[in-house]
């Protein structure tokens, strides 16, 4: 409060101290007018463009304010989706591998039920190669026998039995 008045007094003081006062006249009063004069030329020159500048101004802000909040509008709703897609990609990712497991387990019982097949077929093949060569080797057996028997010329059995003998095996 007391910084206004001193500025009042030190206004008072520089306007009362020129010579115009001290003739007797003073033209405070025309300059105040000439001052308000003016100044209402410059309010109405001025104030439409300044208040359209204002207006202007702030739709502008408004504006760039709104675009502002929808970006991020849509930036929050991008992060929702690429949250969502994460989700879905760790259940796929999940789902993946329980199935995988599972045509593992499937896979590994059909590949251990397909060795005991083979295994199955290798020993029968086995034996049913094994039955064939002792055939085999009966024969020569026999076919050795026979021809150290029909070599012999002194043997009890004649040929005409033997002979006999063959017909009825072979038969």
């Amino acid at each position: 409060m007391s910084k206004i008045i001193i500025t009042l007094l030190m206004l008072g003081a520089y306007l009362f101290g020129s010579d115009a006062g001290a003739e007797g006249c003073s033209d405070i009063v025309q300059r105040t007018v000439n001052f308000l004069i003016f100044a209402g030329i410059l309010v109405y020159v001025l104030a439409e463009p300044v208040k359209n500048y204002f207006s202007g101004r702030s739709a502008g802000i408004a504006s760039e304010l709104e675009r502002v909040q929808e970006r991020l509008r849509e930036s929050k709703r991008l992060k929702d989706a690429a949250e969502h897609k994460i989700d879905e990609a760790m259940r796929f990712a999940n789902e993946l591998s329980e199935l995988s497991k599972k045509e593992n387990k499937i896979l590994s019982d059909k590949i251990s039920a397909q060795c005991d097949q083979d295994l199955v077929v290798i020993q029968k093949q086995s034996n049913a190669l094994m039955e064939l060569e002792k055939r085999k080797m009966i024969r020569e057996t026999v076919t050795e026998v026979m021809n150290d028997v029909m070599n012999s010329g002194n043997s009890v059995v004649g040929q005409e039995a033997m002979t006999e003998i063959l017909k009825k095996k072979v038969a």
